[in-house]
């Protein structure tokens, strides 16, 4: 059981890369939008509020990855990955149908979903447009997130990068073709042309996803009863988890909504800034997956010392790597912003924030790094249930005093920080309470 930093950085790294595929999806879209010369303002707005609701729909039920994961890895430890060899088919068909439903469902009323998050005029018409032509690449989108699981069981996180590296540059491409046109050939489409670029770019994914799962292993795509006895075990992480998302999303619905109440020059900045955040965050969530990969299987082979050792390893190399984050952007500070806009008042809300979005990083790597773990041990309440109190006890709480005295960004970023650190601290304690005995005894 090997858990050696070259084994953590052979995992983690790709990991890393294949992470950050949906923030730069949402990125490029931002960065390309933010500087067309038809409201670029407004759409950058729009484009923000609908990631949050994406990234909410994403996450809620992009849990699939870390429960497939979790417990392929745990019969992989066991050595008895044959018991669930039908398990990920059986998953990837039911998360795939959720999806679907969930096209049915908001679809038709994305314009009322919009005005919830206080958009209005012509931010709410570009809202309701880009969402319309982007939420039909979600099904495929959930394809490739199990698919990701399956690779991350089985201890394979470079195929997935492989995917997450071409999906990334395609949407590139077609978003530079498809937003800006080229005459003769292709009319501009404006912010319709970077959601229909994301929607390339997740079918090619999917795609590409599902030719690597049959190629390169032995595990079917094709759904077969009888049912496999760990769906239930899925379906229990999937509960807790789901409950956990929901909870996480609430956070990123109030911290949406109060920017945009603030005007569209304080989305637009909120944009950038959470969309950046959503990047260090997947950054990080490398070394959380090695901890997700590595930890899932060595409680199912019971070397809890290891486990111990691991935890502690990804502490001091999450902590390293956070701080780097933080010191690449204060080294770029001006120019990251004007990648996004040109806008003098938008750049003027981000910079005046963006410094704490990058001293979050050392305390979001605690935090995600012991998300991963817990979620490779299968022991998914306690994500649960601090998630919850964390968000009723100190995010909304907080939100609320900034907003009261007029801080406006800088209090939502602020409610955000404290809010990591409610999440992180508390998972430390309690993985410490239950391995340290097990440990001693091992």
């Amino acid at each position: 059981m090997d858990i050696s930093l070259k084994k953590i950085n052979k995992l983690a790294l790709p990991a890393l890369i294949a992470g950050i595929t949906e923030p730069i999806l949402s990125l490029t879209d931002a960065a390309i939008i933010g500087n067309t010369n038809t409201n670029a303002t407004e759409a950058l707005a729009a484009i923000g509020i609908v990631t949050t609701f994406l990234s909410m729909l994403v996450w809620v039920l992009g849990q699939t990855r870390s429960a497939i994961s979790s417990i392929i890895s745990q019969y992989l430890g066991a050595n008895n990955l044959k018991a669930v060899k039908s398990l990920p088919a059986q998953a990837i068909t039911i998360v795939t149908v959720i999806s679907v439903l969930i096209i049915l469902t908001t679809y038709p009323f994305s314009e009322f979903i919009f005005k919830f998050y206080n958009a209005t005029n012509t931010v709410l018409k570009y809202s309701v447009n880009y969402y319309n032509i982007r939420v039909f690449g979600f099904p495929f989108t959930m394809i490739t997130i199990a698919v990701f699981g399956i690779f991350r069981g089985l201890q394979n996180t470079y195929y997935p990068m492989l995917i997450a590296i071409t999906g990334t540059i395609i949407n590139i491409v077609f978003d530079l073709i498809l937003v800006y046109g080229i005459d003769n050939l292709v009319a501009p489409m404006h912010i319709e042309g970077a959601a229909l670029a994301s929607i390339i770019a997740q079918v090619t994914m999917a795609a590409l996803s599902i030719a690597l799962l049959l190629k390169k292993t032995t595990i079917p795509i094709i759904p077969k009863l009888p049912l496999n006895p760990e769906l239930k075990t899925f379906s229990k992480i999937i509960a807790n988890l789901f409950i956990r998302t929901l909870a996480l999303n609430v956070t990123l619905y109030f911290g949406s909504s109060f920017a945009t109440r603030y005007g569209n020059t304080y989305i637009a900045a909120y944009t950038i800034a959470i969309n950046l955040w959503f990047l260090g965050a997947f950054l990080i969530d490398g070394y959380a997956s090695a901890g997700n990969i590595l930890s899932g299987k060595l409680f199912g082979a019971k070397h809890y010392k290891l486990l111990l050792t691991l935890s502690n390893k990804l502490i001091k190399y999450g902590l390293i790597f956070g701080a780097f984050i933080a010191m690449v952007g204060f080294i770029f500070y001006k120019p990251i912003g004007l990648i996004f806009t040109k806008e003098p008042e938008v750049l003027n809300h981000f910079y005046d924030v963006f410094w704490v979005i990058l001293l979050m990083q050392p305390i979001c790597a605690l935090a995600f790094i012991f998300d991963g773990i817990f979620k490779g041990l299968g022991k998914v309440s306690h994500l649960r249930n601090v998630l919850l109190l964390s968000t009723g006890l100190v995010f909304i709480p907080v939100l609320l005093i900034f907003d009261h005295f007029n801080y406006k960004l800088f209090g939502i970023l602020i409610a955000f920080t404290l809010w990591m650190l409610a999440r992180g601290i508390p998972l430390i304690i309690i993985f410490r309470r239950i391995f340290n005995p097990l440990a001693q005894k091992d």
